[in-house]
């Protein structure tokens, strides 16, 4: 077991949270951007003129227990970025039976929709070890691995799953998708660097009149933690506005 982190002077990230372990877990699962995420997958279902909410709900489980729990747990076994109390060994445990459960309604899934899944149960295996473990030297943690990771693949998957990977639509909401994943990871990235790596913040503004205003980490990060809070909830508003009506 790793010693506990020492006392950050900010919280790692907007919606962390303090309370010991419940605490952890929240912070843990990323709940903002585990949601956002999710409500790709309710993007791609919403697609068919008819949903299937037995198979949109298996989607939705397995991208939960894949992204939400087991990407997020090898990420936190990485470095620690978030600090949390959790040992190695329950990260460990929590990677890997999250993403044996993604795995196994997976395969219940190739059973009822056809072999065809197999081969998106296969890749997403591939994307969240190959990701949040740097494998492949690397060249899939990128803001564009990112971007197709875990914006375009759900949902693909989620159409897949419900019988419109063919559509022409769905790939056009995969890449507004990929394309806002890739702007999460933009606004993401700083709000990280200045939380969890930087000791001390002062910027300082001079006007054309020569007047000067200094400001700190709060000027730098309400902006960009503002927009992912927002853009998070929109995603998640909308994806359910869409996929509602075709139920």
């Amino acid at each position: 077991m790793r010693d506990e982190p020492a006392e950050r002077p900010r919280r790692p990230a907007f919606y962390a949270a303090s309370g010991g372990w419940l605490g952890d877990w929240w912070t843990l699962l990323h709940p903002p951007y585990t949601a956002w995420h999710l409500g790709y997958v309710l993007l791609g279902a919403a697609v068919a003129p008819r949903v299937d909410a037995v198979t949109l709900s298996a989607t939705l489980a397995a991208f939960f227990l894949a992204v939400g729990v087991s990407a997020h747990a090898l990420d936190e076994l990485k470095g620690r970025p978030l600090g949390t109390r959790l040992t190695d060994t329950t990260l460990r445990v929590a990677a890997a039976v999250g993403l044996a459960g993604a795995v196994g309604i997976g395969a219940a899934g190739v059973a009822l929709i056809g072999p065809g899944l197999l081969a998106f149960v296969v890749v997403g295996v591939l994307l969240v070890l190959g990701y949040n473990l740097e494998l492949f030297g690397g060249r899939i943690h990128t803001d564009l691995g990112f971007a197709l990771a875990w914006g375009a693949f759900p949902t693909l998957t989620s159409g897949w799953a419900q019988g419109v990977l063919l559509e022409p639509a769905l790939w056009l909401v995969a890449g507004a998708t990929a394309g806002l994943s890739w702007g999460q990871r933009q606004l993401s990235t700083p709000a990280r660097h200045v939380r969890r790596r930087v000791r001390q913040v002062e910027v300082r503004l001079t006007g054309d009149d020569g007047g000067v205003d200094v400001t700190d980490e709060a000027w730098l990060l309400r902006p960009l933690e503002r927009a992912l809070r927002a853009l998070s909830w929109s995603v998640v508003a909308l994806a359910i506005g869409l996929v509602l009506p075709r139920l």
